[in-house]
């Protein structure tokens, strides 16, 4: 079965009215859906999991979903969310674990900085995340940083100021 927007919809408003095969279907279908949504996004070490938890998720939200809406959308939004909260778990683990390295160290505020910085810029698309490293970091200039990554200069500059905005917005948020 194709994993497409009608079919979705018909299986899920099924669901609701608690057709279990077409439960069984659907569930089915989202965990390929699943599957391709996340192998782009997280280690392959970690896919089972999280298609297994953003499953539950639908499972738990499935009596939220509007049949007269799109399906997709909602489920997109739902598994977001899960590689959201996915990250963020990772994030922290990281950080306890660089803490307890890190404990007594005279260079403690520069690396954690450092560490900081590189996770913030790993959140950006990687040519953002090039050309803010190689200008604002590394020093280069705009016409070095565009040689080095065979971006024009001005698509350069662009990159560089989209990256910072969004890296703004992303410490605003915390």
């Amino acid at each position: 079965m194709r994993a497409d927007e009608a079919t979705l919809a018909h299986l899920m408003a099924l669901s609701q009215s608690g057709d279990r095969q077409a439960y069984a279907a659907l569930l089915e279908a989202c965990q390929r859906w699943l599957r391709g949504y996340y192998s782009r996004r997280i280690a392959p070490s970690s896919l089972d999991d999280l298609v297994q938890e953003t499953l539950i998720a639908l499972h738990t939200k499935r009596a939220s979903w509007d049949p007269t809406r799109p399906f997709l959308p909602w489920l997109a939004a739902i598994a977001r969310y899960r590689w959201v909260d996915h990250l963020r778990r990772l994030y922290r683990a990281d950080e306890r674990e660089l803490n307890e390295e890190l404990l007594g160290s005279d260079d403690e505020p520069a690396i954690a900085a450092r560490i900081s910085i590189d996770r913030l810029l790993g959140l950006l698309p990687p040519a953002q995340e090039r050309a803010i490293a190689l200008v604002k970091i590394d020093g280069l200039s705009i016409a070095e940083a565009s040689a080095a990554t065979g971006q024009s200069e001005s698509l350069v500059k662009v990159n560089i100021h989209r990256g910072l905005k969004k890296l703004a917005l992303l410490i605003e948020k915390e």
